[in-house]
């Protein structure tokens, strides 16, 4: 199992001598990937709840992913580069296309790529984007890319994009193309998943969530006429390090150490392809300093 960590781009943390901190020294200790996440705005008076409560307050403060990425890129030479999630309803394909390449092309080819749609009105609603039509766009919306990314001139006439016959280029380095993950709960998303993406981006599932929904997304793969062992996954859990034990309801990788430890193997026994883990929302994550603390514990521990 792979592991990955988060760059400090989002909350108190988030600054430029943190984020060139952490990605050096994620190198140096050898973690496989440095990720990064999607937030537009923080609304004072949202319209949509962060799953049934407020916004988190690290919300305030957010870097551009796809640039806090290509910093990254240039400050490494080895480890993997993520987005989880980048949300699809507000970006045009053909200009994220190029976006992607240049990223690719200028890491030499680390890049990966998780998407989702979204879940808030706040955000669709600054963007021009539509809750209502965002999973029918999304189908397009990837085509598209996988269209730009394999055939030279690209064409492509959808319902809601249109490329004239054109050569794009640079080709990403990466053969056919990044892969793409889905971050997938819904039926339709994860059929999407099921017969579009190269794997599947859970986020702070439990293992009997993990084994019954990959069951099923698996199904789906074969229905699809895909191989099910084809499609990755990558599960992401936020992480906060405690001084003392949490109880038996904690969420995973919420505890001591001796408690994410235990969360490591259980999850490892699952069999996913790599493991994520976000401090971002942990208390005691309010500077780079305690970001290189948390990295350099769990690496301890693998």
């Amino acid at each position: 199992m792979r592991i990955g960590f988060f760059l400090p781009q989002i909350g108190p943390a988030a600054d430029v001598d943190a984020i060139a901190k952490v990605a050096k020294r994620a190198e140096e200790l050898k973690y496989d990937s440095l990720w990064v996440t999607e937030r537009l705005l923080y609304p004072t008076n949202p319209k949509t709840s962060y799953y049934g409560g407020p916004l988190p307050e690290p919300y305030k403060r957010v870097f551009d992913p796809l640039e806090t990425l290509t910093f990254a890129a240039a400050l490494t030479s080895r480890v993997a580069l993520g987005t989880s999630v980048l949300d699809i309803p507000f970006y045009n394909p053909i200009l994220l296309a190029r976006q992607l390449t240049t990223l690719d092309v200028l890491s030499a080819g680390r890049l990966k790529v998780g998407f989702g749609l979204g879940w808030s009105q706040d955000e669709h609603d600054a963007t021009g984007a539509s809750m209502k039509i965002r999973g029918k766009r999304a189908d397009e919306f990837i085509s598209v890319l996988k269209t730009i990314w394999t055939t030279d001139p690209a064409e492509f006439h959808g319902k809601f994009f249109q490329l004239p016959k054109s050569i794009i280029q640079p080709k990403p380095v990466q053969k056919p193309h990044p892969p793409i993950y889905l971050a997938a709960f819904s039926p339709g998303a994860m059929k999407r998943t099921a017969k579009m993406a190269d794997g599947w981006m859970p986020v702070g599932m439990t293992v009997d969530q993990l084994k019954a929904t990959s069951t099923q997304l698996r199904s789906m793969a074969k229905d699809a006429g895909r191989n099910p062992a084809d499609l990755k996954t990558i599960v992401r859990y936020n992480l906060s390090i405690t001084p003392q034990p949490q109880g038996k309801d904690r969420a995973l990788f919420s505890g001591t150490l001796t408690q994410i430890k235990d969360d490591i193997a259980s999850v490892k026994a699952y069999g996913p392809d790599e493991l994520i883990l976000d401090p971002t929302f942990s208390p005691d994550t309010q500077n780079g300093q305690s970001f290189l603390r948390n990295m350099e514990e769990i690496r301890k521990l693998l």
